[in-house]
Protein backbone atom coordinates (compact mmCIF):
# COMPACT_ATOMS: atom_id res chain seq x y z
CA UNK A 1 0.00 0.00 0.00
CA UNK A 2 2.48 2.39 0.99
CA UNK A 3 4.51 1.92 -2.67
CA UNK A 4 0.96 2.99 -4.05
CA UNK A 5 -0.24 5.76 -1.72
CA UNK A 6 3.80 7.74 -2.11
CA UNK A 7 2.94 8.15 -5.55
CA UNK A 8 -0.32 10.27 -4.81
CA UNK A 9 1.63 11.39 -1.92
CA UNK A 10 3.74 13.44 -4.22
CA UNK A 11 0.96 14.78 -6.42
CA UNK A 12 -1.20 15.96 -3.21
CA UNK A 13 1.72 17.45 -1.39
CA UNK A 14 2.65 20.24 -3.82
CA UNK A 15 -1.74 21.29 -3.60
CA UNK A 16 -2.78 24.26 -1.15
CA UNK A 17 -4.22 22.27 2.46
CA UNK A 18 -7.74 23.53 0.99
CA UNK A 19 -7.47 21.98 -2.24
CA UNK A 20 -6.11 18.69 -0.27
CA UNK A 21 -9.35 18.59 1.74
CA UNK A 22 -11.82 19.17 -1.32
CA UNK A 23 -9.89 16.62 -3.49
CA UNK A 24 -10.02 14.16 -1.25
CA UNK A 25 -13.60 14.98 -0.07
CA UNK A 26 -14.58 15.17 -3.51
CA UNK A 27 -12.88 11.61 -4.59
CA UNK A 28 -13.96 9.86 -1.24
CA UNK A 29 -17.79 11.12 -1.89
CA UNK A 30 -17.56 10.24 -5.79
CA UNK A 31 -16.28 6.96 -4.69
CA UNK A 32 -19.13 5.77 -2.37
CA UNK A 33 -21.92 7.61 -3.43
CA UNK A 34 -21.83 7.73 -7.78
CA UNK A 35 -21.98 4.69 -9.75
CA UNK A 36 -18.84 5.58 -11.92
CA UNK A 37 -16.60 6.11 -9.22
CA UNK A 38 -16.35 2.71 -8.80
CA UNK A 39 -12.48 2.84 -10.29
CA UNK A 40 -11.42 5.46 -8.55
CA UNK A 41 -8.27 4.42 -5.63
CA UNK A 42 -10.31 5.49 -2.39
CA UNK A 43 -7.84 3.43 0.04
CA UNK A 44 -4.50 4.94 -1.70
CA UNK A 45 -5.80 8.21 -1.67
CA UNK A 46 -6.73 8.15 1.80
CA UNK A 47 -3.36 6.68 2.88
CA UNK A 48 -1.57 9.56 0.79
CA UNK A 49 -3.56 12.21 2.65
CA UNK A 50 -2.88 10.77 5.98
CA UNK A 51 1.09 10.95 4.89
CA UNK A 52 0.79 14.43 3.44
CA UNK A 53 -0.49 15.52 6.92
CA UNK A 54 2.30 14.05 8.97
CA UNK A 55 5.01 15.87 6.35
CA UNK A 56 3.08 18.88 6.48
CA UNK A 57 1.56 21.21 9.35
CA UNK A 58 -0.51 23.34 7.38
CA UNK A 59 -2.77 20.25 6.75
CA UNK A 60 -5.18 19.70 10.18
CA UNK A 61 -4.99 15.84 10.39
CA UNK A 62 -8.77 16.97 12.89
CA UNK A 63 -10.17 18.41 9.61
CA UNK A 64 -8.57 16.27 7.28
CA UNK A 65 -10.54 13.08 8.73
CA UNK A 66 -13.49 15.13 9.17
CA UNK A 67 -14.14 15.80 5.96
CA UNK A 68 -13.51 12.06 5.08
CA UNK A 69 -15.83 10.90 7.48
CA UNK A 70 -18.23 13.75 5.80
CA UNK A 71 -17.86 12.39 2.60
CA UNK A 72 -17.60 9.13 3.16
CA UNK A 73 -21.09 8.75 5.39
CA UNK A 74 -22.78 11.44 2.54
CA UNK A 75 -21.86 9.24 -0.25
CA UNK A 76 -23.38 6.00 1.12
CA UNK A 77 -26.13 7.65 2.23
CA UNK A 78 -27.12 8.89 -1.29
CA UNK A 79 -26.46 5.30 -2.73
CA UNK A 80 -28.63 4.23 -0.56
CA UNK A 81 -31.37 7.03 -1.09
CA UNK A 82 -31.08 6.21 -5.00
CA UNK A 83 -30.82 2.46 -4.96
CA UNK A 84 -34.41 2.96 -2.86
CA UNK A 85 -36.32 5.64 -5.09
CA UNK A 86 -34.45 4.86 -8.61
CA UNK A 87 -33.81 1.23 -8.17
CA UNK A 88 -36.52 -0.71 -6.65
CA UNK A 89 -39.00 1.02 -8.66
CA UNK A 90 -36.45 -0.62 -11.68
CA UNK A 91 -36.65 -3.76 -10.48
CA UNK A 92 -40.24 -3.93 -9.77
CA UNK A 93 -41.01 -3.12 -13.34
CA UNK A 94 -39.37 -6.21 -14.51
CA UNK A 95 -42.38 -9.06 -13.02
CA UNK A 96 -40.21 -12.42 -14.29
CA UNK A 97 -40.46 -14.92 -12.11
CA UNK A 98 -36.89 -15.06 -12.08
CA UNK A 99 -36.32 -11.42 -11.11
CA UNK A 100 -39.08 -11.80 -8.25
CA UNK A 101 -36.84 -14.62 -6.83
CA UNK A 102 -34.01 -12.71 -6.76
CA UNK A 103 -35.29 -9.42 -5.11
CA UNK A 104 -36.53 -11.55 -2.05
CA UNK A 105 -33.27 -13.33 -1.52
CA UNK A 106 -31.39 -9.95 -1.86
CA UNK A 107 -34.47 -8.82 0.54
CA UNK A 108 -33.66 -11.44 3.16
CA UNK A 109 -29.99 -11.66 2.93
CA UNK A 110 -30.09 -7.19 4.00
CA UNK A 111 -32.26 -7.74 6.28
CA UNK A 112 -30.50 -10.53 8.09
CA UNK A 113 -26.66 -9.74 7.05
CA UNK A 114 -26.89 -6.74 5.21
CA UNK A 115 -25.30 -4.42 8.43
CA UNK A 116 -22.21 -6.44 8.70
CA UNK A 117 -22.23 -6.71 4.92
CA UNK A 118 -22.58 -2.87 4.78
CA UNK A 119 -19.39 -2.62 7.33
CA UNK A 120 -16.66 -5.08 5.42
CA UNK A 121 -17.97 -3.90 2.15
CA UNK A 122 -16.09 -0.66 3.01
CA UNK A 123 -12.85 -2.78 2.92
CA UNK A 124 -13.32 -3.59 -0.81
CA UNK A 125 -12.84 -1.73 -3.91
CA UNK A 126 -15.52 -1.20 -6.15
CA UNK A 127 -18.08 -3.78 -4.07
CA UNK A 128 -18.33 -0.68 -2.16
CA UNK A 129 -19.39 1.62 -4.36
CA UNK A 130 -22.35 -0.78 -5.37
CA UNK A 131 -23.09 -2.36 -2.10
CA UNK A 132 -25.79 1.03 -0.75
CA UNK A 133 -27.78 1.45 -3.81
CA UNK A 134 -28.07 -2.39 -3.89
CA UNK A 135 -29.39 -2.19 -0.16
CA UNK A 136 -31.25 0.42 -0.63
CA UNK A 137 -33.17 -1.41 -3.62
CA UNK A 138 -33.29 -4.16 -1.23
CA UNK A 139 -35.14 -2.61 1.16
CA UNK A 140 -32.73 -2.96 4.20
CA UNK A 141 -33.90 -1.41 7.07
CA UNK A 142 -32.43 2.46 7.10
CA UNK A 143 -31.83 2.71 10.53
CA UNK A 144 -29.61 -0.03 10.61
CA UNK A 145 -28.49 1.15 6.97
CA UNK A 146 -27.23 4.21 8.64
CA UNK A 147 -25.35 2.69 11.86
CA UNK A 148 -23.70 0.39 9.70
CA UNK A 149 -22.37 3.66 7.22
CA UNK A 150 -21.35 5.44 10.15
CA UNK A 151 -19.05 2.88 11.58
CA UNK A 152 -17.64 2.23 8.20
CA UNK A 153 -16.85 5.55 7.25
CA UNK A 154 -15.52 5.83 10.91
CA UNK A 155 -13.52 2.92 10.46
CA UNK A 156 -12.48 3.19 6.46
CA UNK A 157 -12.08 6.51 5.96
CA UNK A 158 -10.83 7.82 9.19
CA UNK A 159 -8.98 4.37 10.00
CA UNK A 160 -7.09 4.52 7.28
CA UNK A 161 -6.06 8.26 7.01
CA UNK A 162 -5.09 7.82 10.48
CA UNK A 163 -2.89 4.79 9.70
CA UNK A 164 -0.73 6.72 6.72
CA UNK A 165 -0.90 9.77 9.36
CA UNK A 166 1.03 7.85 11.88
CA UNK A 167 2.89 4.91 9.61
CA UNK A 168 5.69 6.59 10.10
CA UNK A 169 6.14 6.75 13.42
CA UNK A 170 3.84 4.50 14.61
CA UNK A 171 4.83 1.06 12.47
CA UNK A 172 2.31 -1.19 13.88
CA UNK A 173 -0.69 1.14 12.54
CA UNK A 174 -0.04 -0.29 9.18
CA UNK A 175 -1.29 -3.52 9.90
CA UNK A 176 -4.56 -2.69 12.88
CA UNK A 177 -6.59 -1.37 9.41
CA UNK A 178 -6.31 -5.03 7.85
CA UNK A 179 -7.06 -6.45 10.71
CA UNK A 180 -10.30 -4.77 11.57
CA UNK A 181 -10.86 -5.10 8.12
CA UNK A 182 -10.91 -9.43 8.22
CA UNK A 183 -13.03 -8.98 11.20
CA UNK A 184 -16.07 -7.73 9.66
CA UNK A 185 -15.33 -9.55 6.41
CA UNK A 186 -15.23 -12.91 8.54
CA UNK A 187 -18.29 -11.80 10.56
CA UNK A 188 -20.16 -10.98 7.51
CA UNK A 189 -19.61 -14.42 5.61
CA UNK A 190 -20.15 -16.36 9.34
CA UNK A 191 -23.89 -14.18 9.78
CA UNK A 192 -24.51 -15.00 5.95
CA UNK A 193 -23.90 -18.70 6.74
CA UNK A 194 -25.59 -18.66 9.39
CA UNK A 195 -28.84 -16.81 8.00
CA UNK A 196 -28.83 -19.38 5.06
CA UNK A 197 -28.56 -22.62 7.09
CA UNK A 198 -31.46 -21.05 9.27
CA UNK A 199 -33.53 -20.27 5.86
CA UNK A 200 -32.89 -23.56 4.39
CA UNK A 201 -34.00 -25.59 7.85
CA UNK A 202 -37.21 -23.75 8.03
CA UNK A 203 -38.06 -24.43 4.28
CA UNK A 204 -40.71 -27.15 4.38
CA UNK A 205 -39.41 -30.47 3.58
CA UNK A 206 -40.75 -32.21 0.09
CA UNK A 207 -42.11 -35.60 0.74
Amino acid sequence: MIKLAASFDAQLSTLAPFFIYVVIGTIVFIETGVLFGFFLPGDSILFSAGLVAASNNSVNIVVLVTVVFISAFFGDQIGFVLGRLVGRPYLERHNSPRMQSMIARSERFYAHTGWWAVVAARFFPWIRTFVPPIAGASKMNYYKFLTANALGALLWGVGLTLAGFYAASVPWVKTWSYAIAAFFICASLVSALVNYLRHRQSRPHKS
